[in-house]
């Protein structure tokens, strides 16, 4: 198996050994393990953004996954997976400090809002995953809502979630100091970071959408800055400086606040009414796994349904690659695709038949149905980051996190950009007209997948807009069912259904031949860059003892896993 190490210093970035015991569990499914004790959020009250608790209704019951019986963790190594090396190092700095998975987590995905402005920050949203040994997995979801009048406005820009969503989370799994997670991307702000390919990239294609007089940081003298140009963000840093010392208050009631309510579609009541959303996460069975998928409104059923189908068609055993292994993971596709655009929406405004969506027996007699329409495409690039976390207690995390778009709506204030996120209405008409305090759907699908005892083995997810169920299906079923090493597994060929065109990478000899003979229009050119995303996944091996991580070549991504005290 193919193994990379980082090359930034300080991260080792090889496969360690764990000591690793064992614990069962029953049925994933339908668990009837006594319910998790609700979170203490010792600040909550401090937090003019107010949570939900979770709550299990009898649908939430039918689908949540039983929790392991405790027993000893596995321990002795730590792994993060980021989109940049400097998250990596953010997140492996705060475990070595005996900082949680979370806090881990949490670091990173404030260090990406710094190295990646066109991707996530403090303007956007997301949702994370957290599966602690012996414990029943949570999610937590912080995407955008519409405004408390209804209005949407032109640049779709919802209520951020992204600070309260990483306040509630690290009150709830945190050990280390707050102020001291964002301390790292303050000082990446404040003293400059190399500007990526990617980055430079985006600057250039996306300028058109972006105020480029006003973004100095960005386009000096109004020319983008290139690859290796130093990228300054002294008016970030500020605000990550206020976000850092006054936590959520800062940014949904004080100065930022303030500065917010100028822009179209937020005002002063919205932000202090942000809700972050907790509940179990869906889950469903696929082979011998269990699969923990994202929280609605995001594509977790999508994910698992989409696997379901396409293993029931033959998926797991047909060649990676191949024609066949294609065809089920796209009729798969298909099924999910039409269930996301008729049935998936906001749980707090829609009934979502979870139970039904996830089902494995009921998703297998769904191949050879009547002709499905086309999954016409998600209207725009699209666009997040992802952060894979295990910690040396076990603890796995898998977030996700976006101000939708590249550059999100194009608006800058306080040197962060805020989110279109509302432009995700359209994916699903179950959603209806939006309301008040609604979140739109989403592709983000932040993953875990447990083995039978309910321990997390694989912790994934992608950046890559409506590509993001197809990318993930791919690997995972590579991974777990035609036994490739993770690294040959993120390697692989990628492909992507929409618009009646299956849009692929290289793929094996005769392949695309034998997909048009079957009525495939295949072209092996992606509509632009980065179409494909970049995939940021750590495997735990609990039969060897090891983490094991794989670098995307696609993107800038990376991943270190070392010893716990190393």
């Amino acid at each position: 198996m193919r193994e990379r190490r980082s090359t930034r210093p300080g991260i080792v970035a090889t496969a360690v050994m764990l000591v690793v015991a064992a614990c069962t569990g029953g049925d994933g499914e339908n668990g009837g393990a006594g319910p998790m004790q609700p979170p203490t959020a010792t600040d909550a009250s401090a937090n003019p953004a107010t949570c939900t608790e979770p709550t299990e209704s009898p649908r939430d019951a039918a689908t949540a996954t039983r929790a392991p019986d405790t027993g000893p963790p596995p321990v002795g190594s730590v792994a993060v997976s980021a989109g940049h090396p400097a998250a990596v190092e953010a997140g492996m700095a705060a475990l070595g400090e005996g900082g949680t998975a979370v806090d881990a987590a949490v670091a990173a995905a404030f260090v990406m809002g710094v190295v990646e402005p066109f991707s996530s920050g403090l303007g956007g949203g997301g949702a994370v995953l957290v599966q602690k040994p012996g414990e029943r997995p949570q999610a937590y979801e912080y995407t955008e809502v519409v405004a408390q009048d209804g209005h949407l406005p032109a640049s779709d820009t919802g209520i951020p979630g992204f600070v309260a969503g990483m306040e509630r989370v690290h009150t709830d799994h945190g050990e280390l100091g707050w102020r001291r997670l964002v301390n790292p991307a303050i000082e990446l702000a404040d003293d400059g970071v190399p500007t990526t390919e990617i980055l430079a990239d985006q600057l250039r294609s996306g300028a058109h959408r972006l105020p480029v007089g006003e973004l100095e940081q960005l386009f000096p003298g109004g020319v983008p800055l290139s690859t290796g140009d130093t990228l300054l963000q002294p008016e970030l840093a500020d605000s990550l400086r206020a976000v850092a010392e006054g936590g959520a208050p800062a940014f949904y009631e004080d100065a930022l606040g303030g500065r917010l309510t100028e822009v179209d579609g937020i005002d002063a009541g919205s932000l202090a009414a942000y809700e972050v959303a907790t509940s179990r996460p869906p889950t469903g069975r696929v082979g011998p796994y269990r699969v923990l998928g994202a929280p609605l409104p995001l594509t977790g059923v999508t994910l698992i349904q989409l696997l379901q189908v396409a293993t029931a068609l033959g998926a797991g055993e047909a060649e990676p690659g191949s024609a066949p292994f294609v065809d089920a993971v796209i009729t798969g596709w298909r099924h999910a695709d039409e269930a996301l655009r008729t049935e998936v929406a906001d749980p707090s405004f829609v009934d979502v038949p979870v139970a039904r969506l996830t089902d494995a027996d009921r998703n297998a007699q769904l191949v050879g149905g009547e002709p499905l329409p086309e999954p016409a495409g998600s209207g725009g690039a699209g666009n997040t980051t992802h952060i894979s976390v295990v910690d040396a207690d076990g603890t796995a995390v898998s977030m996700t996190n976006t101000i939708l778009n590249f550059w999100g709506s194009g608006q800058e204030i306080g040197g962060f950009f805020l989110n279109d996120r509302l432009r995700r209405f359209e994916i699903s008409e179950a959603s209806g007209t939006p309301q008040p305090g609604q979140r739109a759907p989403s592709y983000m699908s932040p993953t875990i997948v447990a083995d039978a005892q309910g321990r997390p083995v694989l912790v994934i997810g992608t950046p890559g807009g409506s590509r993001i169920p197809n990318l993930l299906a791919a690997v995972i079923l590579r991974w777990g069912f035609a036994g490739q090493s993770l690294q040959a597994a993120v390697d692989g060929p990628r492909f992507h259904y929409e618009g009646g065109v299956l849009y692929t990478e290289q793929l094996p000899d005769g392949a695309a031949g034998q997909l048009a003979e079957q009525g495939y229009t295949v072209s092996e050119q992606p509509p632009w860059d980065y179409y494909f995303g970049s995939v940021q996944a750590l495997e735990v091996d609990h039969d060897e003892g090891v983490i094991r991580g794989a670098e995307d070549d696609r993107r800038a991504g990376t991943f270190a896993v070392t010893d716990a005290g190393g």
